[in-house]
């Protein structure tokens, strides 16, 4: 029984399995929240209430920090929520907001995308999913009907003509196909304005496989000091339906990172390929918990401890970061540590019941444990098998919003004390790793949170060193040469460097070929610029591409004025749909309300400059002529983070 799909309808559960043909099964399940009063006889009209509707009994709820006398209450959130505001909020919920499926799963040994008796950790999970592709190729920032669609399955068919036409022969395809997974870019844009078609000409959708669609609606968030947008979607039952375009997850991992995600989740794929790593983490250890038997909380309710200002201000400091000394640098390693705050959790034993309680063993170290092992074998057999490429990047993301997720001020088992004590011990392990590498003669030239650039003989001796008694696995990259950029003010910038692996390929951080608000003209010059710097072993060697760097650099601007649109376009994503200063960006939102175009915060959009003076943009649809001298100076920019190799001397 391979889990293809889950949702909970009809007072129960729905498992969609394969086994040669995906069927569905239907489980009555009705889970109960749970409550704890902290003064009952103070409720004990509720309680009566409660007993009389909804069946309430008296029962043990076991927590991360201990058992609790509680009741298990049989109705549903808003009920939960109810008792809260009666009660003046002076009750502690469990298992109230738990998705329903994903529970029954964990509280059964089943989990997505993996079959009775299989591994959840197994790097390797075989399938035979029917894997179908859907291509419109009509803009779905422009056009609301689909002209143009191309379809790969067993062989590639193209469908054009009137869009009834074209969803007449969509639909029959999908029908007599009927393949497990659909991979389609913008698929949450399209389907819904093809549901609105379908209806129009009288045909049935068949994404799904029982005619049944869950709705997600969108919104806009923060994340990581940033605003992203999500679009809603519509899911279909018992059939993956993945937005190529919009997935995070499927980008960075495909299809195989997308469904080890489901499995360590226990969410569906569908579901697993909208979220955010962050969300996926999340889930991840709420599902940990409900196979432990350990209640989930509502609300999150241990408040920060009081504590000197002195105290918090030595505690509060985020990760260690030393400055480098802008310039050029030969034979310089990179010691990297893996997973590094993940393996701080588990080593150190960081988890909310364990503050002021290292004598416990920790929830999170327990459940982060077999995820750092699954990424540290992926990371080894990445460098072997490039199939495994796209999941061990999905474990790096899940094990690097844990971190943020033990800071988060809703998290279901997150607490600031933890989030504080796991960037104290990095700038612990990153002194620590700097004083060992110069103990033993080597430079220290630069180092982030988790990573350090040294110059010296015998690195595979620091390498040991450091994991013996650091007691975390690091990996080490070589650099032939590095350049570190300068700021404006001359000082070393923290993130920004390019520099030839011993590979033979450039790494490339913060300059502007690595920047996603790059036009693709300009990027297009610094990676032609970077790809003749690849073939220089040496700095001396560097020196000798002065001339053919800087004639790709003369050509570029030869050939700006003639530049195609396309490649000038800027891409940014947006914060605000309002701006109290006149800016090239709020020119660009309201060039979108001009044409008509539904935009939220958090959404890209994309613009080219027609005068930078005037603030004049055009969508990049629109676009007929650009600022000349303001692609100039990008250009120039660019350029000059490449020319700082030849204005430095060798440190």
């Amino acid at each position: 029984m391979w889990v293809v799909d889950s949702a909970y309808r009809n007072g129960g559960v729905d498992l969609w399995t394969k086994d040669g043909v995906v069927s569905k099964v239907h489980y009555d399940y009705n889970p109960p929240f749970f409550i704890h009063f902290h003064d009952p006889p103070a409720h004990h009209d509720m309680i009566d209430t409660l007993e009389e509707w909804y069946g309430a009994k008296e029962c043990v709820i076991r927590t991360i920090f201990g058992d609790l006398p509680g009741y298990s209450v049989y109705a549903g959130r808003d009920v939960a929520e109810a008792i809260e505001q009666q009660a003046q909020f002076d009750v502690q919920l469990f298992n109230v907001d738990v998705r329903r499926d994903q529970r029954f799963m964990a509280e059964n040994g089943i989990f997505p995308c993996g079959a009775e008796h299989d591994s959840r950790y197994s790097p390797e999970f075989p399938h035979d999913l029917d894997i179908m592709e859907i291509q419109v190729h009509d803009n779905p920032a422009l056009s609301s009907v689909c002209s143009d669609v191309e379809v790969m399955c067993e062989h590639t068919e193209r469908l054009t003509g009137q869009t009834c036409d074209v969803l007449a022969d969509l639909f029959s395809l999908v029908k007599s196909r009927n393949p497990d997974v659909i991979l389609m870019p913008d698929a949450d844009t399209w389907m819904p304005r093809i549901r609105k078609e379908a209806q129009k000409h009288g045909f049935a959708m068949p994404f799904s496989r029982n005619g049944k669609y869950r709705q997600m609606d969108a919104r806009s968030y923060w994340s990581y000091g940033r605003v992203e947008h999500k679009e809603s979607a519509l899911i279909p039952d018992g059939r993956i339906l993945i937005d190529t375009e919009q997935s995070f997850v499927y980008q960075e991992g495909g299809l195989e990172g997308v469904l080890m995600a489901a499995r360590l989740s226990g969410l569906p794929p569908n579901l697993a390929s909208r979220f955010t790593p962050g969300t996926l983490i999340s889930s991840y250890e709420i599902y940990e918990a409900v196979k432990q038997g350990i209640a989930v909380p509502f609300r999150k309710s241990e408040p920060e401890m009081i504590r000197h200002i002195s105290r918090l201000q030595a505690a509060d400091r985020g990760g260690m970061m030393f400055q480098p000394v802008p310039g050029i640098y030969e034979n310089v390693e990179e010691i990297d540590f893996t997973s590094m705050y993940p393996s701080i959790i588990v080593q150190f034993n960081l988890s909310p019941e364990t503050v002021g309680h290292s004598e416990r063993e920790g929830f999170l170290p327990a459940a982060l444990r077999p995820l750092l092992d699954l990424r540290i074998t992926t990371k080894r057999l990445k460098k072997t098998d490039p199939r495994f490429a796209g999941i061990d990047s999905i474990l790096k993301w899940m094990l690097v919003t844990c971190f943020g997720y033990t800071g988060y001020k809703n998290a279901k088992f997150g607490r600031i004390e933890v989030h504080e004590g796991i960037t104290g011990r990095s700038r612990d392990i990153l002194i620590r790793t700097k004083d060992i590498a110069e103990e033993m003669g080597f430079t220290v030239l630069h180092g982030i949170v988790d990573c350090l650039w040294v110059q010296g003989p015998a690195v595979e001796m620091l390498k040991q060193k450091v994991e013996k008694e650091i007691r975390i696995l690091t990996e080490i990259e070589h650099f032939d040469w590095i350049i570190f950029q300068p700021m404006n003010d001359g000082f070393g910038a923290y993130n920004r460097y390019f520099g030839r692996l011993s590979d033979g390929s450039v790494k490339v951080r913060g300059i502007a070929a690595r920047r996603h608000d790059t036009p693709e003209f300009i990027r297009s010059m610094q990676g032609k610029m970077l790809k003749v710097m690849a073939g220089a072993k040496s700095i001396a060697a560097l020196k000798d591409k002065k001339e053919e760097i800087w004639n790709i650099f003369k050509d570029a601007v030869k050939r700006l004025p003639a530049s195609d649109m396309k490649a000038l376009v800027i891409h940014r994503r947006i914060s605000r749909l309002t701006y109290t200063h006149r800016c090239l960006e709020g020119a660009a939102v309201q060039a979108y309300r001009d044409r008509g175009i539904e935009i939220a915060p958090g959404m890209k959009i994309g613009y080219v400059v027609r005068d930078a003076r005037r603030y004049a943009v055009d969508t990049e649809w629109d676009a007929a002529t650009f600022d000349l001298p303001y692609y100039h100076a990008l250009l120039e920019k660019a350029g000059e983070e490449i020319a700082f190799v030849f204005q430095t001397q060798p440190l």
